[in-house]
């Protein structure tokens, strides 16, 4: 098992409130890291898990915002760097999925996955980033899809992995970009993960990823030794393909 020591740095997971976002928070915190538990609408379960992580010997606090918006992002890494220093870590972990045609989606809905998976995670990396540059080491992870790079996709959901293309280009990008700079950008891209609504027929080993499965993917880069590593997609899905390879 993977389990990098991450004391002295501050962790944000963006949707640290609920499922994987909440239990990467808390994995990093056992693990020595001071977290900001990022929410937009649930600041009862952030909250909770302030309090979970605080008992694990870290400092933790809790920061609303839509990452959707410049000004919202600006604001809540202003209120973590307040209360814990700069994020040297940052996880993009938001990002909306709906389960619509596409050509049946309206206009609102598309919007939402397309600014939630590639904007947010183009304003919380640019945020980051300067805070990362000064100190001369930072980590970024973005969340992706398994095979979205490859066009392997089913194409009622477009939107959705369009946007999990973008992201996982635009990771390939920051790590030139930061290449010289002590800093890398990676992405984890799972299949199915455990709190999904509905588990396809096709799921290798007969199950959907665990949380633990993807933290360990996210913690390879997180590894001391691991700071030649940048610009890597690393796939969380069991030996997965699609259907049409």
């Amino acid at each position: 098992m993977i389990e990098p020591d991450l004391e002295g740095h501050t962790v944000l997971v963006t949707g640290s409130a609920k499922g994987l976002g909440r239990a990467l928070t808390l994995a990093c915190a056992k693990r020595g890291a001071d977290v900001a538990v990022h929410y937009h609408t649930s600041g009862d379960d952030a909250n909770e898990i302030a309090e979970q992580a605080r008992r694990e010997g870290v400092e933790a606090t809790t920061v609303r915002g839509d990452v959707t918006d410049p000004e919202a992002v600006e604001g809540l890494f202003e209120a973590i760097e307040a209360e814990l220093g700069p994020v040297d870590v940052l996880v993009n972990n938001v990002g909306a999925f709906a389960p619509e045609h596409w050509a049946e989606m309206d206009f609102e809905t598309w919007q939402t996955v397309m600014e939630t998976n590639v904007t947010g995670t183009y304003l919380c990396s640019r945020r980051a980033l300067s805070g990362m540059r000064e100190a001369g080491w930072g980590r970024i992870v973005n969340v992706g899809y398994a095979s979205a790079e490859k066009g392997l996709i089913n194409p009622k959901n477009a939107p959705y992995f369009m946007a999990k293309s973008s992201v996982l280009m635009f990771t390939r990008m920051l790590a030139a970009d930061t290449s010289e700079q002590g800093i890398t950008a990676n992405a984890v891209s799972p299949y199915v993960i455990e709190n999904s609504d509905e588990f396809p027929e096709d799921l290798p080993r007969g199950r959907p990823a665990g949380f633990e499965d993807v933290i360990q993917a996210v913690f390879t880069f997180l590894e001391e030794g691991s700071g030649y590593i940048s610009g890597t997609n690393l796939e969380v899905s069991g030996g997965w393909l699609p259907e049409d390879v």
